[in-house]
């Protein structure tokens, strides 16, 4: 018998949606129903959610100042609150959680309106708009890094890492294995769902300008828009390597887990999952970020020794070709990132959070649980 229902409310990104997943599967073992409300961009990480039903609610975001603009959004944004509040009224979760994303503005609004418990998850080092608009109204704010314990919100905040999924949990089961000598270096590249594109320039490039014998070695995984598939796989032809090249790997866990060196971003639910998995990682932070979030998530890695990070102005192919060849050469200083990567990662983080949101659903206070997060 279930012990009641929880509706999780994510944006449709990978970012947002990874972490939701990770607690659903939580809250499914220990006897709970879930929902998710989210939007179309949803549908190819659906598959994988754990939820009984998935819910599509109207919403948008400000992106232009146009007056028309404004106004079109603003009457989504009503028409998202009124469908998201016959939901809730019909449904009487026990308890909404939202993580980030405009589409989670209705439902999180409708939540606290109606007097259902309600949180907010925040994945980033920084909180993003829809999380800032919603953190006076819910009863608690669960942190994937370190909560600013000065901050407005700091006595209903608590840090229980970024929760992540099942298969990453699998791969953080394999250790780390160096490459040696001319054993073959698994090198995994993705730039998520924003960036991609970079990536899909840079690399050939750079590994155009490794030595043959060290150029060899690699075995890539690329990570690439379908408008950049052809330019990425005639480059690569033209250098005589293979590689696994796709717009999105629904294995992506798996090749982490397999990988000797990470390329990527630094969005919150991959520095969270290369540092459980435990992989030294190049980190780019996304440039065009509107609040730098990025940058902080990288900093927390590379304060341990775990990554580096690179700003992408910063990243010729020059530079990268030397990184990637000092990389190739030097196993045992790749091996001390790994360790150190995952030293830092919170591989109970879905379980903590959901205690957190059990206890939010019986309406008990946050005071219980500050400090509960390693």
């Amino acid at each position: 018998m279930s012990k009641g229902l929880i509706m999780l409310a994510a944006g449709g990104t990978g970012g947002h949606l990874f972490p939701a997943e990770a607690l659903g599967h939580e809250l499914t073992k220990r006897g709970f129903t879930v929902h998710l409300v989210t939007d179309k961009r949803a549908e190819r990480f659906a598959g994988r959610f754990p939820a009984e039903e998935i819910h599509v609610v109207p919403s948008a975001t400000f992106g232009s100042k146009n007056p028309v603009a404004v106004a079109r959004a603003l009457w989504t944004l009503w028409t998202g609150l009124r469908s998201a509040r016959r939901l809730m009224s019909r449904l009487k979760p026990q308890a909404v959680v939202g993580f980030g994303g405009y589409p989670t503005v209705p439902p999180l609004l409708a939540a606290t309106g109606l007097g259902i418990p309600s949180m907010i998850h925040e994945q980033n080092a920084v909180m993003g708009r829809a999380n800032k608009a919603l953190a006076s109204r819910v009863q608690a704010i669960a942190g994937g890094f370190l909560p600013d314990e000065s901050g407005a919100f700091a006595q209903k905040t608590v840090a229980t890492g970024n929760p992540v999924r099942p298969a990453v949990l699998a791969a953080a089961g394999l250790p780390y294995q160096p490459s040696r000598g001319d054993d073959p270096f698994r090198l995994v590249v993705f730039g998520g769902s924003q960036g991609a594109q970079f990536f899909s320039r840079a690399v050939p490039a750079a590994l155009a300008l490794l030595p043959e014998p060290d150029r060899r070695r690699l075995h890539l995984t690329l990570q690439a828009r379908p408008e950049d598939r052809e330019h990425v796989d005639a480059a690569l032809a033209a250098l005589g390597m293979t590689a696994d090249v796709a717009p999105f790997f629904g294995d992506m866990a798996e090749r982490l887990g397999a990988a000797h060196l990470v390329l990527c971003r630094s969005g919150a639910s991959t520095v969270s999952e290369i540092a459980v998995i435990g992989r030294p990682a190049i980190l780019v932070p996304y440039p065009y970020a509107l609040d730098h979030d990025q940058a902080a998530n990288a900093a927390a890695l590379v304060k341990v020794g775990g990554g580096e990070v690179v700003a992408q102005a910063e990243l010729s192919p020059e530079r990268l070709s030397a990184m990637i060849l000092s990389a190739l050469r030097e196993p045992d200083r790749l091996s001390r990132m790994a360790e150190a990567a995952r030293g830092v990662g919170r591989p109970n983080a879905a379980a903590l959070l959901a205690d957190l949101v059990a206890a939010i659903a019986d309406k008990k206070t946050v005071s219980t649980f500050k400090g509960v997060a390693p």
